[in-house]
C-alpha cells in the first residue's frame, strides 16, 4: 500500500504539470494561429486540429512505447515530446510560419495523449481498496492543471515581445523537464496478465452494432465534440469578435476546464445512483442551457457562465456515455472496442475543432451555438430510448 500511494502521489504531480498543457494551448492555439494568417482566417483553429490529432495519435504511440519500453518510461518519452512541441511551437512563432506552429501542436498535443493515460496507471498501480482515492488523486490534480495552465499563459504570453504567445509556448519546455524530474522517481508495478475468459470474445462488428454500444458512442463523440467546436471558437468570439483582452479569454478557458474536470468526484455517485442514461441526459440538458447563456449576449458574462455550463455537460454527458459503452463489451473485449471507439471520437473531434473557426469567420458566434441545438436533442431523444428499454443486462 506504502508503494501504491508513492506511486499514485507522484503520477498526480506529473499528472498536474503535464495537464496543463491542454488547457494552455486551447486557450491560445486559435488565437496565436489567428495572429499568424495573413488572408484566411477561417484557418484559425487549425492549430487546435492539430493538437486534437496529436492527441489521438499519442493515445496510439503511448499503447507501442508502453508495450516496448515499459509505462514509466513511455510517459517519459510523452515529456520529452511536450519539450520538443514546445519549442517548436515557440519558433514557429518567432518567424512567423503557420504550418510550422500546426506540426507544433500535434508534437504538443501527443504528449496530451501520453498524459491521458495516467489516470490508467493510477488505477493499476493500487489494490483495489485504494483504486476510488488513486483516481480522486488524479482527479484533483486535473482542477489543478485547469488553473495553472491559463495562469502560466497570461504570465507567459508577452515574455518574447513583441511577438505574442512565443513565451507561452516557450514555457511547456520547462513543464515536461519538471514532470521528467518527478517522474524518474517513479516505480509502476508490471501489469498481470489475466486468466483465460469464460466467454470467448465477439467480433467487433458484433459488439459495435449493438444499440447500446453505438447510442453511448454516438451521445459521447457528439458531446465531446460539440465541446471542442463550443470551446475553439469561444476565444477567437471574445478577442476577435467582441474585442475583450486575451486575458478574459483565457480566464474563460481556465473556469471552463475546471467546470469540464471538478463534477468528476461527484459524477460516478451520481451515475450509481440515478443510473448513466439519466446523467447523460442532465448533461445534454446543460449544453442547451449553455447555448441559451451564449444566445441571449455577447457580454463578459455570457461567455465566462455558458464556457462552464459547457465544461459540466461535456463532464455528465461524457463520462455517463463511457459508462454507457464500458457496459456493451466484456472486459477481454475492451481493448479493440476501445481502439476503435477512440479512433472514432478523435478524428470527430478534430473534424469539430478544425470547422469551428470556418464557421465562426463565415457565420459568426450565434451561428456556432445554434448548432448545439439539433446535435443535443438527436442524442436526448436516443439516451430516452434506453432510460425507457430500462437497466442494462450483463453482456
Amino acid at each position: 500500500m506504502r508503494t501504491a500511494r508513492r506511486s499514485v502521489a507522484l503520477l498526480a504531480g506529473a499528472q498536474a504539470i503535464l495537464g496543463s498543457i491542454a488547457p494552455l494551448s486551447i486557450s491560445l492555439g486559435s488565437l496565436a494561429g489567428y495572429q499568424l494568417l495573413a488572408e484566411d482566417k477561417s484557418l484559425a483553429t487549425a492549430p487546435i486540429t492539430g493538437f486534437n490529432v496529436g492527441t489521438a495519435c499519442g493515445a496510439v504511440v503511448i499503447a507501442i512505447a508502453s508495450r516496448w519500453l515499459g509505462r514509466k518510461q513511455a510517459f517519459m518519452l510523452g515529456s520529452v515530446i511536450g519539450v520538443l512541441g514546445g519549442a517548436v511551437a515557440a519558433i514557429a512563432l518567432l518567424r512567423g510560419d503557420f504550418w510550422l506552429f500546426v506540426a507544433a501542436l500535434i508534437l504538443i498535443g501527443t504528449c496530451a495523449g501520453f498524459t491521458q493515460k495516467i489516470r490508467f496507471a493510477a488505477a493499476d498501480a493500487s489494490p483495489s481498496s485504494y483504486k476510488p482515492k488513486a483516481i480522486s488523486w488524479i482527479l484533483g490534480a486535473g482542477v489543478v492543471s485547469a488553473v495553472l495552465g491559463p495562469q502560466i499563459a497570461i504570465w507567459a504570453k508577452d515574455i518574447l515581445a513583441p511577438v505574442t504567445f512565443a513565451g507561452a509556448f516557450l514555457a511547456i519546455i520547462p513543464l515536461c523537464i519538471v514532470a521528467l524530474g518527478i517522474l524518474i522517481f517513479l516505480k509502476l508495478p508490471k501489469p498481470s496478465t489475466s486468466s483465460a475468459q469464460a466467454q470467448p470474445a465477439r467480433p467487433l462488428g458484433e459488439i459495435v452494432l449493438t444499440q447500446r454500444f453505438m447510442i453511448g458512442m454516438i451521445c459521447g463523440i457528439c458531446t465531446y465534440a460539440l465541446m471542442t467546436f463550443v470551446m475553439t471558437g469561444a476565444p477567437l468570439a471574445m478577442v476577435i469578435g467582441c474585442g475583450f483582452p486575451t486575458e478574459m479569454a483565457t480566464l474563460g478557458i481556465q473556469w471552463h476546464v475546471l467546470a469540464m474536470f471538478g463534477p468528476s468526484f461527484f459524477t460516478g455517485m451520481l451515475i450509481t445512483r440515478f443510473s448513466a442514461e439519466k446523467v447523460v441526459a442532465a448533461g445534454l440538458v446543460i449544453l442547451m442551457a449553455c447555448a441559451v447563456v451564449a444566445h441571449i449576449g455577447v457580454e463578459l458574462w455570457n461567455f465566462w457562465l455558458s464556457l462552464v455550463l459547457l465544461g459540466v455537460g461535456w463532464n455528465f454527458g461524457f463520462i455517463g456515455s463511457t459508462a454507457i459503452v464500458a457496459s456493451s463489451y466484456r472486459p477481454h473485449e475492451a481493448d479493440k472496442v476501445q481502439g476503435f471507439h477512440d479512433i472514432v471520437l478523435f478524428g470527430t473531434v478534430a473534424l469539430s475543432s478544425f470547422s469551428s473557426g470556418k464557421i465562426f469567420i463565415a457565420y459568426g458566434w450565434s451561428f456556432i451555438n445554434l448548432v448545439i441545438w439539433p446535435v443535443t436533442i438527436l442524442c436526448l431523444v436516443l439516451v430516452l430510448l434506453l432510460i425507457r428499454k430500462g437497466p442494462a443486462k450483463a453482456v
